[in-house]
């Protein structure tokens, strides 16, 4: 298990954990969960062993095999593939360790080195990575490609890959839905809930949180407090804890507040000094409770548009794509004031083509796209992250859209988004994605548009920041279109669902969950067609395969014969040996008049030893051989 206790941690000038301790036993699955800079990354880097304690003692076991995503991938020509099957760095060492061995022509070293890649599931690894990658959205083609061809998004799909390949004890894992979407989402939650090791997840999503974990530990005034349950659970426990927090409060303060007012009166007067420095003490010692508040530091809100036309958009067989090619077609859609729509579809369906077209960065191919003049366009999309002018202060940024506006009225706004002090005057260069997100987020709210268009918009945004959006969204009343892997987002954001697939966008009747079924179903359905497409290969080459598979036969005939007589005399040899080695263990058999014999004994074992050992190696090089065999007659197939 893992165990913290009396920790302190200090980073830089900041107190992440005060005298406070933990017990994280094997198999449990855990969320970590606080506000932003409140230590959880720090904890994750405690336990890797990056980082150590200032004061206390934290013990994991030695012996755990660990795994983490790595934050970095380099631009390499190894395929994504190979470059997952890399993080298995036990496999890779064995492979080596095989190739030297082989080179050497060193049997006994060969032998060993072939069993230890097969306790440990190397035989299969090609196989597993190839499954997680296609999970993760990677398609058969694209696991050939070389790691340098993908963007930032695709390459940390890569690394958390190669998280979930490697045989661990502990998993950590570290905002691991950024950069998903929502079909890779179900699957990643599913692959988790099967994980038999020690989990902790960070993580911003509470849906994926509540369906994974059965144990909460929030960090919260330098303490890492325990919850038992979901996160919901938590929320609810926590809650109640507040709301009893908030009456001891103001209990103390009407306490403290009496006995300041009895200090102030008398601590000067001579019959009441002794009294009074004894309430004096009294109140330097009461433990200063703090009150129950929302921690939030945001406050989101939509003002209601300038304008509300009806219809906003009207779309009547419209098709859109890039270039000469067309990605949807025959799409009808009208946005009234007051839609909510939720996006839904596989990824590279569609979905963010649709938002494109929306927002004018895409405009139809053919049919009728007519827009309201009075129509003004909230989009939030990552890229927009982008475009935000680096050296320039989230005031400056605010003041280019309200030039005529008080500044303090524009500080003001700011604040609800988290821009405070010194941070509204800050460039925006090194503002982490987050930051960078909400900014973004105040400036498009600002505008007050009348149709919203969100792309992924709670990629990089904390839990409270979600929560100040997902509450925003609900007095929102214009209309708004929404692609999300944040399922909690959706569900209290939308009321009617849309789904992209096949180039078409229909209206798709049901909720999450029944998304969730018809992507099951649509994997049983393909499935099912990929062996009803081989069921239906051509007479030519059905014939073909059956006389390579006759060939095949004929070629590893005889090599199959060599090897069972390998095998009938190893298992010979094993059986005599036996029968030796009980010999040896009677303490008779060294007795002087039985010296001759142990003689014999000894040398027959050396012998079949060695003989054993000769036929391992013949077998192992006649497997070798039937492998080339076969890939040659699978290459042909």
């Amino acid at each position: 298990m893992i165990s913290i206790n009396q920790a302190q941690l200090i980073r830089g000038s900041k107190t992440l954990l005060d005298e406070t301790s933990l017990t994280i036993y094997p198999g449990h699955k855990v969320g970590l969960v606080g506000a932003n800079g409140t230590g959880k990354s720090s904890l994750l880097a405690l336990i890797l062993g990056k980082i150590s304690l200032d004061k206390g003692d934290i013990s994991v076991p030695a012996g755990w095999q660990i795994a983490t995503v790595a934050q970095e991938t380099p631009a390499l020509e190894v395929s994504a593939l190979e470059y997952v099957i890399d993080g298995d760095v036990e496999y890779r060492e064995l492979e080596k360790q095989l190739h030297q061995a082989q080179a050497d022509d060193d049997g006994n070293a060969i032998a060993h080195l072939h069993g230890k890649i097969d306790a440990i599931g190397g035989y299969a690894i090609h196989a597993r990575a190839a499954s997680l990658l296609a999970g993760l959205g990677f398609s058969e083609a694209e696991q050939s490609n070389p790691v340098k061809s993908f963007s930032g998004g695709w390459r940390m799909r890569l690394n958390l890959a190669q998280a979930l390949l490697c045989r661990s004890d502990l998993l950590l894992l570290d905002e691991p839905t950024n950069h998903l979407d929502l079909d890779t989402m179900y699957w990643l939650e599913g692959w988790i809930k099967s994980y038999q090791g020690t989990l902790i997840l960070i993580s911003h999503d509470r849906d994926f949180i509540d369906g994974i974990v059965t144990e909460i530990i929030h960090l919260e005034n330098q303490k890492l407090n325990y919850y038992k349950g979901n996160y919901t659970a938590f929320e609810r426990i926590r809650a109640e804890r507040m709301a009893q927090q908030q009456v001891a409060f103001e209990r103390q303060q009407k306490e403290r507040a009496h006995m300041q007012s009895f200090v102030d009166r008398f601590r000067y007067k001579a019959s009441k000094a002794k009294q009074a420095q004894s309430r004096l003490k009294a109140l330097e010692r009461m433990t200063e409770l703090l009150p129950s508040q929302a921690d939030s530091p945001f406050h989101m809100a939509f003002k209601a548009p300038e304008t509300l036309p009806n219809p906003l958009v009207t779309m009547e067989q419209v098709s859109v794509g890039y270039g000469d090619k067309e990605i949807l077609n025959s799409v009808h859609l009208n946005l009234v004031p007051g839609a909510r729509i939720g996006l839904l579809g596989r990824n590279g369906a569609g979905k963010s083509t649709l938002i494109k077209l929306l927002s004018e960065e895409l405009s139809p191919m053919k049919g009728k796209y007519e827009t309201n003049p009075g129509l003004n366009i909230g989009y939030f999309a990552q890229h927009q992250l982008e475009s935000l002018r680096l050296d320039d202060t989230p005031l400056q940024h605010l003041s280019r859209l309200a030039p005529t506006t008080r500044e303090q009225e524009l500080r003001n706004f700011l604040g609800c988004y988290g821009f405070n002090g010194d941070m509204v005057l800050s460039p925006v260069r090194p503002f982490s994605g987050g930051e960078k997100a909400r900014l973004v987020l105040a400036l498009l709210v600002w505008q007050r548009p009348n149709l919203l268009l969100l792309d992924e918009p709670t990629n990089h945004l904390d839990l409270e920041m979600r929560h100040a959006l997902t509450m925003a969204l609900q007095s929102f009343e214009g209309a708004m279109i929404i692609v999300s892997h944040d399922r909690h987002l959706l569900r209290l954001s939308c009321s009617d669902y849309y789904l992209v697939d096949g180039g078409k966008v229909q209206s798709f009747d049901g909720d999450l969950d029944d998304y969730h079924q018809w992507l099951l179903d649509a994997a049983k359905a393909a499935n099912k067609e990929e062996v009803g497409q081989d069921a239906a290969k051509p007479a030519q080459d059905k014939k073909l395969q059956k006389r390579l598979e006759a060939e095949l036969r004929q070629k590893l005939s005889p090599l199959k014969k060599v090897q069972l007589k390998l095998e009938k005399e190893q298992q010979r040899s094993s059986s005599r040996l036996s029968e030796l080695e009980e010999m040896l263990a009677d303490m008779s058999l060294y007795d002087a008049e039985n010296k001759a014999k142990l003689t014999q004994v000894l040398n027959e074992r050396t012998k079949l030893t060695q003989a054993l050992e000769e036929s391992e190696m013949e077998w192992l090089e006649v497997q070798e051989s039937i492998e080339e065999i076969e890939q040659e007659v699978r290459s042909a197939l």
